[in-house]
Formats: structure tokens, sequence, C-alpha cells
């Protein structure tokens, strides 16, 4: 997931189908997402990027560094301050379905059904060649490429209708506030344990009015739950954020070598590390890690109601918010110090 200064915002999830995924190298979900927002300045045209690199180069690929393979085929949630777009993927076939209002999300399963607003333009024929669509009946791209009961999908359980749910439930009065409790429910799924914990979260602001700032939440570490969600506005002369940038190892890197993932460098950033000690912290030492726990709580506040002033002052200085994320990193650093 991402955002780029044109107010593009993009996440992608991991999903399967009837297509088989590509062992072999080839563009990864995350490759996908940080190529859509290098190029692209608008929800459509970001669309248009991504699919054209999954005709000229496919997917697939293990997104993990050691020798146990994991791969996928992705679903994505596009959006910009006027529109949003859901594209969901099956090797080099895709459908994109326009958000017209309401609430949409995305999960581990494909979900756009019979409303499909651009499609590859073989992606019926391909369809009808496997035996998974006679070409009679309305083509449902969900039903037809996945093995998901699509008249299920927002009534059973799961990720997906989960989270459906909670959207669905403060449709109308959602905030950046609401979409980072969501973010943090456990008992939905959304905010995920064990061996696939949620690495990082974001919630992103974008406002209709151009003179308003975008302004984009994220984490840089794992659990919601016990994160800060930090406040970053794209302004001129941002400096590289050192304290949440993995390591690099250039030449020497595993994965630039052949054969790959022969090793597997520490690439935690300072605050990943500095996290991952205090959540120890809040699971063994129940005072003290409640007590870290309401400090950095309370520091989100405080950024959040800062962020609020400046969308409803409708100016700010470029000088002020420059440092904005790296200033909150250090605040949250020494709390865990």
């Amino acid at each position: 997931m991402g955002a780029n200064e044109h107010g593009v915002c993009i996440g992608n999830e991991a999903v399967w189908g009837r297509d088989e995924v590509c062992d072999g190298e080839a563009l990864l979900g995350m490759d996908l997402v940080r190529l859509g927002l290098e190029r692209a300045d608008t929800a459509e045209k970001a669309v248009s990027v991504i699919v054209d690199l999954l005709e000229k180069y496919g997917q697939g690929g293990n997104c993990m560094e050691s020798n146990m393979a994991f791969t996928y085929h992705n679903s994505f949630l596009i959006a910009d301050r006027k529109e949003a777009w859901v594209l969901e993927t099956s090797g080099k076939y895709w459908a994109a379905e326009k958000v017209e209002g309401g609430v949409r999300n995305i999960s581990n399963q494909l979900s756009i059904t019979t409303k499909i607003d651009r499609e590859h333009p073989e992606l019926k024929e391909y369809a009808k060649s496997n035996g998974w669509w006679d070409g009679e009946k309305e083509f449902d791209f969900a039903a037809t490429y996945s093995y998901v009961n699509t008249a299920r999908m927002t009534t059973s359980g799961g990720r997906y209708c989960e989270g459906y749910k909670l959207l669905n439930k403060h449709k109308g009065s959602i905030t950046s506030e609401i979409m980072m409790e969501i973010l943090r429910d456990k008992e939905s799924g959304i905010n995920m344990e064990g061996g696939f914990m949620t690495t990082g979260s974001m919630v992103s602001v974008l406002p209709q009015q151009p003179n308003l700032p975008c302004i984009h939440f994220f984490t840089g570490t794992p659990d919601p739950a016990r994160s800060v969600f930090k406040p970053f506005i794209f302004v001129p002369d941002v400096t590289q954020l050192l304290k949440t940038t993995s390591p690099t190892f250039g030449h020497d890197d595993p994965v630039k070598k052949q054969p790959r993932f022969q090793s597997k460098p520490d690439r935690r950033h300072e605050l990943y590390k500095k996290h991952e000690s205090a959540a120890v912290v809040m699971e063994t030492i129940l005072d003290k890690g409640k007590e870290m726990l309401k400090e950095i709580q309370e520091l989100e506040k405080q950024k959040i109601s800062q962020m609020e002033s400046i969308l409803q002052n409708g100016c700010f200085d470029t000088k002020e918010v420059v440092n904005l994320f790296s200033q909150c990193v250090e605040e949250e650093l020494k709390i865990y110090s």
C-alpha cells in the first residue's frame, strides 16, 4: 500500500482462483503498487499502468525471502480525490469496477461480480475456452474466475465479509479515527495475527477540495492495535525518513544474487526494532505495558487533532509539516525508550 504526491492511493491483497499462479519471476503485487504510484496522477491512470504492466511482464514469483514459495494474484483498491476503482486480476486477465458510492473493500478473494467498467479484451473468451462460462448467462467475474460462492460473499464469515459489515455500519460518517478502529479489529480477522501478522497499516484522507492537502497516516510497524498512526503530508523538501527506512545491502543483497534467497538479511528499520521490543513489554509487564499503550494512544490523538485543524482552517505552513512524520516517529521512539 502507499500514496503519492498527486493524492493517488493504492492497496493490494493476495487472491487466488482457478488460474494457476506463476512460480517464475515476474512482478509482485507490491511492485505493481509501487509502479502505479510512481507513474500515475489519477486513480484511473493507475489502473491503466498496472494492467499494461501485467500484459507486458506478468505477475507472480515468490514474495517471501525463503526457499518456501508463497505466490498469488492480486486485488487492488485504488483511489484519488475524485474517484475510486477496484482492480482484480487472474494472471494477465483482469476486471475493473468504478466505485460509484457507498462503501467498498477488498480482501483475500475476488469481489467484482457483474458490474465491470473495464476489462481485459480477452477476459470472457479465455473463460469460455476453459469451460468456466457458457457465454449465455450474465458474466460474473468473481464467480467465473474463483471458487467462491459470490452470493454469500457479504453474508458469510471471513475478512471480506467482516470488513464490509464494519464499513457499512459507519457508512456516511466514516472518519480517519473510525478507519483506524476498523483496521485494529482482530475479531474480524482484519488485524491479522500469527505467521501472517498485519505488517503495516495506512489511512488516507483525500479532500475533494483541491486547496486542502491529502493527509496520510502510516504506522510503519506491525499490529495497528499497538501502533501509532503517524501523519504525513506531501510537501517540497521532505527529507528521507531514515528511522522508518529498511537498510539496503547493495550488490550483496541476497535478492540480487543467483540462486536467490540463500540468506535472509535483517531488513528491520529502527522504529520496527524498538516497536518489537515495546510489544514484548506490553505482553509481559502489564502495568508498564498499559502505560506505554496509553502514551502512544494519546500521541496519536494529538496528531489526529492537529490534522483536523489543518483541514478545518484550510491552510498550513509547509515548513511546519515538512518533518511532521519524522517528528512523530521521534516522539514514539521516546515512549518506547
